[in-house]
């Protein structure tokens, strides 16, 4: 009896490459020169998510403030061995975006190709000029190939991720945004097609921003189905091992208006394009699973590029040089939705089988030495156990 033909899966619609830009950021890493950090993150964006191969990338590559005997990459301090490492990794770091997103056409040597590109500088300005002692500006070296497709921006001191982000922001010619840092692997399957569906579904239907989130129990209680609550969408996390079960977590279950929103609005939305097309094998149309998400995060995650601008970066006082989005308008967003204001900030979390599924992993690209010297140090470690 001939074996049961299971029925071929639904391919993926293939996702408009002109609404996301991605914005990859990278820094001094002990692994340098080797650029092994990155090639994993782009090998999960082939294996989970490979739109994010298709978009315009823009590579902002961080640096180091001063060189000292001992480093400290956190304080933007490295050793001259390692500041040597480091500019061989800037070399690498652009060949390997080049070759992945603008690879030199045939017969054309690859060097000479990742040279043809169109050189321009900007400034990355922060903190008070009213009462300087310094002209708070860090110089920005930018390069871009010639279509546009791969932007590289390279700081003349550190920057840090908030300015590196913004940078990047501004240069963005798209409506949506992925931010991925260096060292966060995707380990799960993004819908990254019906979820820019349900962002612009709920941009065009949802009320201003200006409305607040108060009562949110009442209207509830008023018997109005959350299917049809139409809220806005314009940020979107994506789970690592510490936001399992979010919605139940002491994050939100110790707050009653954050637990109220999430009982509220915690769904499974139907994106557009599912709702055109044929329902699945199992005759339901694809449900993309959303819970409120009350921070901002830094890791991956996917924005409306606008908006980003706005609420983060509202002026130059709003990030200063070396701080992380999460430790400043991350603390800002959360204080702001405690106040019954998460509707103007509309953060989300991608919540598949009920937030018990990672999508994301951290690889520690702080003190990740690369594979040979991970090796190395474990070989160590068990000659010195064996003693």
């Amino acid at each position: 009896m001939p074996a049961q033909q299971l029925p071929t899966p639904p391919v993926p619609p293939r996702v408009n490459r002109d609404l996301v830009t991605l914005i990859i950021t990278t820094s001094p890493t002990p692994s340098a020169p080797s650029t092994e950090l990155l090639s994993a993150v782009l090998s999960s964006f082939r294996a989970h998510c490979p739109a994010l191969l298709e978009f315009r990338v823009i590579l902002v590559i961080d640096t180091y403030d001063h060189i000292t005997t001992r480093a400290r990459l956190k304080k933007g301090q490295v050793t001259a061995d390692f500041a040597q490492k480091f500019a061989a990794y800037k070399d690498n770091a652009k060949r390997l975006i080049l070759d992945q997103y603008a690879p030199a056409p045939p017969g054309k040597d690859a060097d000479s190709h990742g040279r043809d590109m169109a050189l321009s500088s900007s400034e990355a300005e922060f903190g008070s000029i009213q009462y300087a002692k310094q002209n708070n500006n860090v110089p920005l070296a930018i390069s871009r190939t010639r279509d546009g497709r791969v932007t590289f921006i390279e700081p003349g001191v550190r920057l840090g991720f908030g300015l590196a982000v913004r940078s990047a922001l501004r240069l963005t010619e798209t409506p949506y945004v992925w931010v991925h840092q260096h060292d966060w692997a995707l380990v799960a399957d993004i819908p990254i097609g019906p979820l820019l569906d349900i962002m612009q579904e709920q941009e065009r239907h949802a009320p201003a921003e200006s409305e607040s989130d108060s009562s949110p129990a009442d209207t509830a209680a008023d018997g109005m189905d959350r299917q049809v609550l139409t809220v806005p969408v314009k940020y979107v996390c994506f789970p690592s091992i510490r936001m399992v079960s979010y919605a139940t977590s002491d994050h939100v279950v110790q707050f009653p208006a954050l637990r109220a929103l999430t009982n509220l609005h915690k769904q499974n939305f139907t994106p557009r394009s599912s709702a055109a097309t044929a329902p699945s094998p199992e005759g339901a149309a694809q449900k993309i699973p959303l819970t409120p998400l009350f921070f901002w995060h830094d890791k991956p995650h996917l924005a409306t590029t606008a908006h980003y601008l706005a609420l983060v970066f509202p002026n130059r006082m709003s990030m200063l040089r070396g701080a992380f989005i999460e430790d400043t308008a991350g603390h800002r967003a959360r204080c702001e939705m405690k106040d019954g204001q998460w509707r103007r900030w509309a953060c989300w979390l991608y919540y598949p089988d009920d937030g018990r599924r990672l999508c994301v992993r951290h690889l520690k690209g702080r003190t990740w030495r690369g594979t040979e010297a991970e090796l190395a140090k474990k070989m160590e470690w068990l000659q010195l156990s064996e003693r």
